[in-house]
């Protein structure tokens, strides 16, 4: 009998005034002046997970760790995976090279020094490599990163998405050496596409978010669930200034994201990334990393 296959529950650790779409309204100079609600509502996912006994992977902004070291102690002191979202929350193509190692090598400093565990995922914030930013996988693979989960395969958003990316894990070669990568693949339903996690959980009923899931999981593959802390902390404070559509996304559905996470964690087996893969490759036939994607190619 094959057992139940484990999806990846991940977090991305920020605060709800650092999210990309809020860059135009808030200096990065003023965070430290800002309401920070991000202590609490990482408890609050933490408690969730304790409730359903679920370890996820948590990619912390490195200027949280530097802010508030004793969250990321708990945040590993409850069996967490701890990865790396970068430090500055910087769109990856809006950063030079040397911009882009420099800010992972604070996240990384930053984390270390938090809880004493050296990152070796990556996450980029607002999932930002793109055909544009590619050549950050090889500066990743540089700083003694082995695994990734910023290559979004999907079309049509205005700040992250590769169309022909693979949207199952594999490695990809870069010149510096290899890196894995888990995609935040999308899920279907009927002909439609359906991302998994984010606003698209706020957006989506939970029906439709199953139904994703489940149509990853009968290819045989795990998928990847992904989340943010102010997803589920409907009283933080609301900011003015922006545009129509960013209001939506951001706003959509807060005061019902908790209560679908305690039925989305009923109905599914969740795990850490690196658990996922491993339970994936220990049930696969053959070995599931085994597509590569060559750098070259970009």
């Amino acid at each position: 009998m094959t057992a139940p296959i484990k999806h990846a529950f991940t977090v991305d650790v920020e605060d709800y005034y650092q999210v990309s779409a809020m860059e135009h309204r808030v200096n990065r100079s003023d965070w430290d002046r800002l309401d920070s609600r991000v202590v609490g509502s990482t408890e609050r996912m933490l408690r969730l997970l304790d409730r359903h006994q679920t370890r996820g992977t948590f990619y912390i902004l490195g200027w949280v760790a530097h802010r508030f070291p004793d969250l990321v102690k708990r945040i590993a002191s409850c069996g967490h995976e701890i990865a790396s979202h970068g430090f500055w929350h910087r769109l990856i193509y809006t950063q030079t090279p040397d911009e882009f190692s420099q800010d992972i090598a604070d996240s990384v400093d930053a984390i270390t020094t938090a809880c004493g565990i050296r990152p070796t995922a990556y996450r980029a914030p607002s999932f930002s490599i793109t055909d544009k930013s590619w050549w950050a996988l090889q500066i990743l693979v540089e700083q003694g990163f082995s695994d990734d989960s910023s290559v979004f395969p999907i079309r049509g958003h205005n700040r992250y998405g590769v169309a022909r990316a693979e949207k199952v894990i594999h490695q990809i070669e870069t010149e510096s050496g290899t890196i894995r990568e888990f995609p935040p693949a999308p899920g279907r339903f009927g002909k439609a596409t359906l991302p998994i996690g984010g606003g698209y959980f706020r957006l989506f009923t939970l029906n439709l978010t199953s139904a994703a899931i489940r149509s990853i999981a009968r290819k045989g593959h795990p998928a990847m669930f992904y989340i943010h802390p102010w997803e589920i902390d409907p009283q933080q404070p609301k900011m003015g200034g922006l545009n129509r559509a960013t209001r939506f996304r951001h706003y959509v559905g807060l005061k019902k994201t908790e209560h679908k996470l305690e039925k989305l964690l009923q109905h599914f087996s969740f795990t850490t990334m690196t658990d996922a893969i491993e339970s994936y490759q220990s049930n696969a036939p053959g070995d599931p990393t085994s597509t590569n994607s060559s750098a070259a190619t970009r």
